[in-house]
């Protein structure tokens, strides 16, 4: 087995296994915080290397796509943007969140899709380009959309100014990202073996990064998660099911074929919780990062549950009527 066949199995373990590597990282870190603290000043670097490997994987097929199909785009991008950040809000009022728990769960809210939505896209037989699309819409504008809806919402409770959010969120999500896609660019004309060794080490990457920032964040939360952690926890699973469930109606009720349903429901439910952990951290305390690091737990257990389903559905119903375009 030569190298890059070691990397592509390593990285299938660990989209295999994730899960698992959260779940025991995040026992190791309640059980021995102090092994896992110290990777708190690297978040956002770790962020900012997650959404290098986010451009890594975009090509400038995936924005003619934008042009292509921009009704159902804008309604996947629309849908987050409005429903995740007022479930948030609403939550923290009905459960009478404290503050920096409130904060936490509103940055989540805020936050663009994530990569996960268009692993479970595909995994749940849903339109992956679609996915892709919208993920990326929604990844560009955050610099401006998420210190937005975080100012609006959270106003009162904040030390910190839209520009200051801007700024960080450019740094750790923007620029990575174009970066990413602009080195695809260079290796795709000059180096297309190398893209391709950097497409399979990246997931790795990103899986091993997510594991650490969680871990860290649990490991920084210790008290917290032992005394309002229900809560929390309570919040991070209604958020998440309003948003799938909420997803799923949209993609119904804007009359989208099957497969599109199948990936708004992902699109709007599945969230970039390392970006509102890394925020929580930068901006508020350690507290504001425990609903981002339990929602990167569990959206990435229902996630695979859903598509799971999805797909069994999907091959149920193959012999029916096709698609519509």
């Amino acid at each position: 087995m030569n190298a890059r066949s070691t990397l592509e199995r390593l990285s299938e373990l660990a989209n295999t296994y994730f899960v698992g590597l959260v779940l025991l990282a995040s026992a190791a870190a309640l059980a021995q915080p102090d092994l896992f603290t110290w990777i708190a000043p690297y978040i956002s670097p770790l962020l900012g290397l997650i959404m290098l490997g986010m451009g890594l994987t975009l090509q400038p097929v995936d924005f003619r796509r934008l042009a292509e199909r921009p009704r159902d785009v804008a309604i996947g991008a629309l849908a987050q943007w409005l429903i995740m950040p007022t479930a948030a809000y609403a939550l923290t009022v009905v459960l009478s969140l404290p503050p920096e728990l409130a904060v936490g769960v509103i940055l989540v809210g805020a936050a663009p899709g994530g990569t996960a939505s268009n692993v479970m896209a595909y995994l749940g037989k849903g339109d992956v380009a679609l996915s892709v699309a919208i993920t990326t819409v929604t990844t560009l504008a955050a610099p401006l959309v998420m210190p937005a809806w975080v100012v609006a919402l959270a106003g009162e409770q904040l030390q910190v100014g839209f520009v200051d959010l801007f700024v960080n969120i450019l740094q750790i999500v923007f620029i990575p990202v174009v970066l990413g896609f602009a080195l695809r660019l260079v290796l795709d004309r000059n180096a297309p073996e190398v893209a391709e060794v950097g497409l399979d080490v990246f997931p790795l990457v990103s899986v091993l990064s997510i594991v650490a920032i969680v871990a860290a964040v649990v490991g920084l939360n210790v008290d917290t998660i032992l005394g309002a952690g229900a809560a929390a926890i309570g919040a991070v699973v209604l958020h998440n099911a309003i948003g799938l469930g909420t997803g799923y109606g949209t993609g119904r009720l804007a009359g989208m074929s099957e497969d599109r349903v199948r990936t708004t429901t992902f699109e709007v439910g599945l969230q970039n919780s390392g970006l509102a952990a890394a925020l929580a951290l930068s901006f508020f305390s350690p507290a504001a990062a425990l609903p981002p690091a339990l929602f990167s737990v569990w959206h990435n257990i229902t996630g695979p549950l859903l598509a799971s389903y999805f797909s069994r559905s999907a091959s149920g119903s193959a012999g029916g009527a096709p698609a519509d375009d």
